[in-house]
């Protein structure tokens, strides 16, 4: 068959579903990861044809497309600010804002030198990311920070294996601690100059506002939390931080867009300063920042 017979195929099946830019960008991401085609093969080669061997991958990921699936778990590889990561449904799909809060962190590290004031006795700075699943945010600053020690700390085992997937193939050292922070047990015997944490925010009755293609596949666990309580891994995570967490050291967070007052009432509550909301690329409240006293 033609393969510019397959694109048709593939904008006569979704087209119902998805718009048109988003379904030429899955055929060229398919066509890309199968066959190894550039996107501008159709331009110079407008008469290729596939053998039923080389369709039929195209066709299965057609298929979970139809699904709502999403792509990034059909080809098993995610995109996160310059490295390629493995994904899974044990797994979140890295997001673009997740990017601004590591940024967030890179930039501050570069406009003081460094993460914060080193401690008394020189050790290497440490960085703790709560609720690792990829390994994205950790691997991120591993890569951008090599002389800083980084640590990832999820309960689930399964995410804890495809971020040490990550981490090797990216080339970082990072140590990985299987742990659940809600945990009222869970006692480590290390301090961290910097703790990071994009960890479940959405509320129940928010399910409706979530798309398809996010909640059919994306692990609920990792995503959701109760209405009644829906600032629980804020707080068990400042609870760790006041005892886990060095003299003038940084916790930064990403938030739930509607609940960034209450999550910053948290804070002014406790132990830190310097207390700051930020909004990400859409206008949105979505991460904070603090500063242990």
């Amino acid at each position: 068959m033609l393969l510019k017979e397959i694109k048709e195929i593939f904008h006569k099946e979704l087209g119902e579903i998805y718009p048109k830019e988003e379904i030429d960008s899955f055929f060229y991401s398919c066509i890309e990861h199968y066959l190894k085609l550039e996107r501008f093969i159709l331009a110079i080669q407008p008469g290729i044809t596939l053998t039923k061997e080389d369709e039929q991958p195209l066709f299965e990921a057609l298929s979970e497309l139809k699904l709502e699936k999403p792509l990034q778990y059909i080809l098993g590889t995610a995109h996160f600010m310059d490295l390629e990561l493995e994904v899974n449904e044990n797994v979140l799909i890295p997001r673009p804002e997740t990017e601004e809060l590591v940024q967030w962190i890179l930039l501050d590290t570069e406009q003081s030198g460094r993460v914060i004031e080193r401690s008394r006795n020189d050790r290497s700075l440490q960085i703790l990311d709560i609720g690792t699943g990829s390994g994205c945010i950790a691997i991120a600053l591993a890569k951008h920070l090599p002389n800083v020690k980084v640590f990832a700390l999820d309960v689930s085992e399964g995410a804890l294996n495809m971020a040490r997937k990550n981490a090797a193939s990216n080339g970082v050292d990072i140590t990985f601690l299987h742990e659940d922070i809600l945990s009222t047990e869970l006692e480590l015997e290390l301090d961290f100059d910097v703790i990071v944490s994009n960890p479940p925010y959405v509320r129940e009755l928010e399910k409706n506002e979530i798309q398809k293609n996010v909640k059919d596949f994306e692990p609920d666990t990792a995503l959701f939390v109760p209405d009644e309580d829906p600032l629980l891994f804020y707080r068990a995570i400042i609870d760790f931080a006041e005892n886990h967490l060095s003299e003038k050291g940084k916790l930064y967070f990403e938030i739930n867009q509607y609940l960034g007052e209450e999550t910053k009432a948290l804070f002014h509550a406790r132990n830190f300063s310097e207390i700051e909301l930020r909004k990400d690329m859409f206008g949105n409240d979505r991460m904070l920042k603090a500063i242990k006293k």
